[in-house]
């Protein structure tokens, strides 16, 4: 199998349990499944987030989705318990379709290593 075919699998593995735990079967698109990884990544799971808390918790996503390729490190968590991470290096400029495959890459990395998929 492919690398390819290996990640489509495992994003579409991803996508249904996912989808599956916290949106009755509907389909979740990238954006939701990062923001749910910002909210596992806060830890505060029983409460309601407000617009501009709700992109904190997406950044908080990306930073710890990209951590592991170089470009975040986690830097503190403040007193409130919100991770705060550093940019160890530019991003490259991707073209929207690669941002794409490198998010989703990462996503199921990060599933991977939580051993929700295999």
């Amino acid at each position: 199998m492919s690398r390819d075919e290996q990640l489509k699998e495992r994003w579409q593995e991803v996508v249904k349990k996912l989808s599956n735990q916290f949106a009755d079967g509907d389909p979740l698109d990238l954006d939701a499944i990062i923001y749910l990884i910002g909210v596992q990544e806060l830890g505060q799971l029983n409460r309601t987030f407000k617009k501009d808390q709700k992109l904190d918790l997406m950044h908080i996503a990306i930073c710890r989705l990209l951590e592991p390729y170089g470009y975040y490190k986690l830097d503190f968590i403040d007193s409130d318990g919100w991770p705060h991470y550093k940019m160890l290096e530019q991003l490259p400029h991707l073209k929207a379709g690669e941002q794409s495959v490198l998010m989703k890459e990462a996503i199921v990395n990060y599933f991977l290593e939580a051993e929700f998929i295999e």
